[in-house]
């Protein structure tokens, strides 16, 4: 659907495409929009970086748009080392699980509200989590993290392993991955003063993220590993 006028726009991702041109990924509170930007080595090339703030028109009723119109809507988040790291993550994030042309304005706010907090240099691991939790409930892929997939409130004492279609569901018999009830309670205040609080929710987000993920691994999170 073509767009007269522009709107605030984030480039997760750009590559080169055709002679002078680029396909680019951007954000929008429209969701997730893939446009051709024309002369990609002029001025408008130099802004389709990530973490830049544009406005951007977009033309064209395809879901390949053109862009028409492309600039600076403030001061680029200057981030290095894992806070750069962990924006490239966001944003791969996005690509792959924001459908094309879906409006999540909600994820284009915490989106921008994130870059800033890790331009801050706020830590890091509440951030993502944070920002993977919200994304997924956004998508419709959230559960309750305070119940059961009966409804029963979580027992501190209690030992829950995550049914991804269905929520969170409490056994007696110990085996490996298991969440603790006073973790999961812990999360779902975030509370990050609780000791394993933080680790439980990074492997319960990737539990989550996982099946959404159609088993790729992302390639930013091998970001992390290298010295």
């Amino acid at each position: 659907m073509s767009t007269p006028t522009g709107q605030p726009a984030y480039v997760l991702h750009s590559r080169a495409y055709r002679e002078n041109s680029a396909l680019v990924d951007f954000l929008t509170p429209q969701g997730r929009l893939r446009a051709v930007l024309r002369s990609a080595k002029g001025k408008a090339g130099s802004l389709a970086r990530p973490f830049v703030p544009l406005e951007v028109e977009f033309r064209g009723r395809g879901e390949l748009k053109n862009v028409g119109r492309m600039e600076s809507a403030g001061v680029a988040t200057w981030m290095t080392g894992e806070a750069l790291f962990s924006g490239m993550y966001l944003n791969e994030l996005l690509i792959r699980l924001l459908p094309a042309e879906d409006p999540h304005p909600a994820v284009f706010e915490h989106y921008a509200a994130t870059l800033l907090a890790l331009a801050l240099g706020r830590p890091l691991e509440p951030l993502l989590r944070s920002f993977e939790w919200r994304l997924l409930d956004d998508l419709g892929y959230g559960f309750a993290m305070d119940a059961d997939i009966n409804g029963e409130p979580l027992a501190i004492d209690g030992m829950y392993r995550l049914q991804v279609d269905a929520g969170l569901e409490r056994v007696y018999l110990l085996q490996p991955g298991l969440f603790q009830g006073a973790e999961l309670l812990a999360m779902s205040e975030a509370d990050w003063s609780v000791p394993g609080a933080l680790s439980a929710a990074k492997r319960l987000m990737r539990q989550a993220l996982a099946v959404h993920l159609g088993g790729r691994p992302l390639v930013s999170r091998e970001l992390f590993r290298k010295p």
